[in-house]
């Protein structure tokens, strides 16, 4: 996120003193420069019916619940869309835990120097002393919800370690079911005020873009510019004023609906759909960073994308939603080995298996090239039937099924996408720089990760900054910060991509932004996906038929995602966490800065560079 004022707020661009957010301060000027394109506005039906809020929130992980509980009390009216049901959302596949500093002998300082280091110079400093500071109260919050976690012989949260961590300050719940039990607590408090006439729930329902209004309308931002939110006589961006949704078959409402709101909070998850194989559920197909950059948001750090170091290796022909081995599993002492037994880990870092994610995954790749396989093994048979069933439970399970006793055998593993460390550019309160709209969680790059985010940091991050998020919105509502405007068609004509087209999508993103990337194939990729678009908009030569319907739009979601995160991949000429060039090695420290991506009126990606926050 770029340098920001006393307020935390986005930097304006240069000259300007508004507040909108962040303005990057030069165009990228690399190879192949003529950017990619992706239309501003899904081809959808008129919507058959309006309902209106003060917030509408997208999504029902750690992110979107929390924010909407803390809405609820705050506003008169909060709408909650999620795209399943409302215990669907990502958090529920979270093993590890939620790290946070609550054992007396470790400290947020030593917590934001371990953070810190993961990033590789590339965090927010700023919002990871946020995080780390007000993570464990957020926590005990959370236990006061309703959340349980595992506990130890005092009756304390049991604490644990992962791969990053210098001290043990992991809390974990039903052993490797964290997510799950934050999941279920969280929805129980929602299911307990369903009947109140202060929230909504809309569950089935996919937002298909954010509405935008008339740009520089009045209120549209807190400038001191401009009453009409214009700078030195430049109109403001178009204000958020709510959504389109397809409803699936389910409630109430049905079809293409629109709600009106003052304010949108985007937590919709991760990008794990753009790839081949990850460990995301199938709903993950990168929809809010698609939908913000649709309506003008810039979007930051697309290009660090964390594939997780152990999922499991089902074989080569294996795809879509794969199973996670926990990092806990390496945490509490399983080692890695190659298809030939040698362990490998110590001679690359000094701490071993316990090295931070992109270090642990880009050895195993190394591993395996040099032996010419397509995995390596986990090794976890000394720590022992019984602490494996009782501290894992679900992985031992999950194993059982696939004929794996790993108490037993090694289990062959793999890296796969796992967690993306970029999204929608936020301030420290979840505003991005399209008035009226929030992100937080994965969707939202707030600047606490950096290059790599550390373990078991990414549901404190959607936790803690979802409670800001909702805070600032309800507060700036409640002054009068924030009207409700009327929407107004973006310019250009709408498009989709075809769904026929997704696997074709995941393959050119896996070949081309994948675990290891160079400049050759990073144009391929462009070209490629620049091709899928233009087939679509020339009637598609393959003969596919393109229907507003969801798995339309969740592919078109994919190929703009795919499209903005292979533009900032081949603008980083360097190696840095989740983020490695084989022709580029090595880190630059030139370029300790964020790379930017937005959408210009024509539907042009525009790549640009911003200094880090000092």
């Amino acid at each position: 996120m770029p340098p920001a004022g006393a307020a935390g707020r986005p930097r304006p661009a240069s000259g300007a003193s508004d507040s909108r957010g962040p303005v990057p301060d030069g165009p990228y000027d690399g190879p192949g420069r003529v950017p990619a394109r992706i239309r501003r506005r899904l081809r959808a039906d008129e919507p058959g019916w309006t309902t209106s809020a003060d917030v509408v929130v997208v999504g029902s992980g750690i992110a979107g619940l929390t924010a909407a509980l803390e809405l609820r009390e705050r506003v008169e009216r909060v709408l909650l869309v999620t795209k399943g049901a409302l215990s669907s959302g990502s958090t529920v596949w979270a093993q590890g835990g939620i790290a946070a500093a609550l054992d007396p002998d470790d400290s947020p300082e030593a917590h934001l120097e371990d953070t810190l280091v993961a990033g590789v110079g590339l965090c927010d400093r700023r919002a990871v002393e946020v995080l780390v500071t007000e993570g464990p109260e957020r926590v005990r919050e959370l236990v006061a919800r309703g959340a349980v976690f595992d506990t130890d012989g005092s009756g304390g949260i049991a604490l644990t370690r992962e791969g990053g961590h210098h001290a043990d300050r992991i809390a974990h719940a039903g052993g490797d079911a964290t997510g799950a039990e934050i999941s279920r607590a969280l929805v129980a408090q929602l299911e307990a005020v369903r009947n109140d006439p202060g929230i909504e729930v809309v569950e089935n329902a996919l937002v298909v873009d954010v509405l935008t209004g008339t740009p520089g309308a009045p209120g549209a931002s807190g400038s001191a510019d401009g009453p009409d939110g214009s700078v030195g006589g430049v109109p403001g961006p178009a204000p958020a004023c709510g959504v389109t949704l397809h409803v699936r078959g389910e409630g109430s409402r049905d079809g293409i609906g629109a709600v009106l709101a003052k304010a949108v909070v985007l937590a919709t998850g991760g990008i794990g759909q753009v790839f081949r194989s990850s460990t995301n559920p199938q709903a993950a197909t990168g929809d809010g960073i698609a939908a913000a950059l649709r309506a003008g948001a810039t979007v930051g750090d697309l290009e660090f994308v964390q594939f997780h170091p152990t999922v499991l290796w089902l074989g080569s022909a294996v795809k879509g939603q794969l199973p996670l081995i926990s990092e806990a599993v390496r945490g509490e002492g399983a080692l890695l080995v190659d298809t030939n037994g040698v362990r490998f880990m110590p001679d690359v870092h000094p701490m071993a298996e316990l090295a931070p994610r992109d270090v642990v995954a880009h050895a195993i790749v190394r591993q395996m090239a040099a032996t010419g396989s397509d995995h390596v093994l986990l090794d976890a048979r000394h720590l022992g039937r019984a602490f494996l069933a009782r501290r894992f439970p679900t992985i031992t399970a999950r194993l059982a099924g696939l004929g794996i006793d790993w108490s037993e055998e090694p289990v062959p593993v793999a890296p796969a996408q796992h967690y993306h460390s970029g999204g929608v550019v936020t301030d420290l309160d979840g505003r991005t720089d399209v008035p009226g709209l929030s992100a937080c969680g994965e969707v939202a790059c707030t600047g606490v990760h950096g290059a790599n985010r550390l373990a078991s940091n990414s549901l404190l991050e959607g936790l803690v900054f979802a409670v800001r998020a909702a805070r600032d919105v309800a507060e700036r509502i409640a002054s009068g910060e924030l009207v409700q405007h009327e929407p107004v068609e973006r310019s250009g004509p709408a498009g989709l991509v075809p769904a026929a087209a997704r696997s074709r999508v995941q393959a050119i993103a896996s070949a081309g932004p994948g675990v290891m990337r160079d400049a050759r194939g990073l144009l391929g990729a462009r070209n490629h996906l620049a091709a899928l678009l233009d087939a679509a908009e020339g009637g598609d030569a393959a003969g596919a038929v393109v229907v507003p319907q969801l798995a339309e739009w969740e592919t078109t979601n994919v190929h703009q995602v795919a499209s903005a995160l292979t533009e900032a991949a081949l603008a980083r000429a360097e190696s840095r966490g989740g983020h490695f060039r084989t022709d580029h090695p090595s880190r630059d420290d030139g370029w300790r800065r964020r790379v930017l991506v937005r959408v210009d009126d024509d539907g042009t990606l525009r790549v640009t560079t911003s200094p880090l926050p000092t």
